[in-house]
């Protein structure tokens, strides 16, 4: 799977949620994180409210849930702690389907980016386990720009760093849908990792069918 009849000239992805399945795992730790503090974190007000937003804008709405209630600074300074945590347990059994590791392969001829709102400390070293960090020739993490998603800037600054103005998102949150579509660029929405591979491959098929 080639680039130079591609109307994309890069394809960018996010990582939570898309390459791997670590939501779960995000859950999971902010669960036992937020438990002191009289927090119980269902999933389905996570998924609605917490995925693909930052961890800032996160805590910042369930610091008043805590019971007694809680200063912002007060849970903020727990999220070191969680960090750590995500980190140790993805290190441990990374969950990223073996299909989208082939797809990489396959796109090998296209600039790929990786575009998230997690902290680099977290999501480096599970790249380097994955042994694909080298795959991604741009990487924007929550500490690159002033604006995350489902502001555009993330994705902006991606392609920037790659020198391309047409790209393809891979998304599944639904700030991450908007942030691709308002910089300006086609997204393919997810609801898997699991489908990442096949529906990349659908994209470009389709694009290459439409093209003919």
């Amino acid at each position: 799977m080639s680039s130079p009849d591609s109307q994309y000239q890069a394809i960018l992805f996010d990582f939570d949620g898309v390459l791997v399945d670590s939501e779960p795992v995000h859950f999971a730790c902010w669960g036992e994180i937020l438990r002191p503090f009289g927090i119980t974190l269902e999933w389905e007000y996570y998924a609605a409210n917490c995925i693909g937003v930052s961890d800032r804008a996160m805590i910042a709405t369930l610091a008043p849930l805590a019971e007694p209630p809680v200063k912002f600074d007060t849970l903020y300074a727990q999220y070191p702690n969680k960090k750590s945590l995500f980190r140790e347990r993805m290190l441990v059994n990374t969950p990223m389907p073996a299909e989208t590791l082939r797809l990489l392969d396959e796109l090998r001829d296209f600039p790929l980016g990786l575009v998230t709102s997690s902290g680099q400390t977290e999501v480096a070293p599970i790249l380097e386990r994955l042994g694909i960090r080298d795959r991604f020739a741009a990487q924007v993490y929550g500490g690159d720009v002033a604006r995350l998603k489902p502001a555009p800037d993330p994705y902006l600054r991606a392609a920037e760093r790659l020198g391309v103005t047409r790209a393809l998102v891979i998304e599944d949150s639904e700030a991450g849908i908007a942030a691709g579509t308002a910089a300006g660029f086609d997204v393919v929405r997810i609801t898997t990792p699991n489908e990442v591979a096949a529906k990349v491959r659908a994209a470009l098929s389709l694009e290459t069918a439409n093209r003919s």
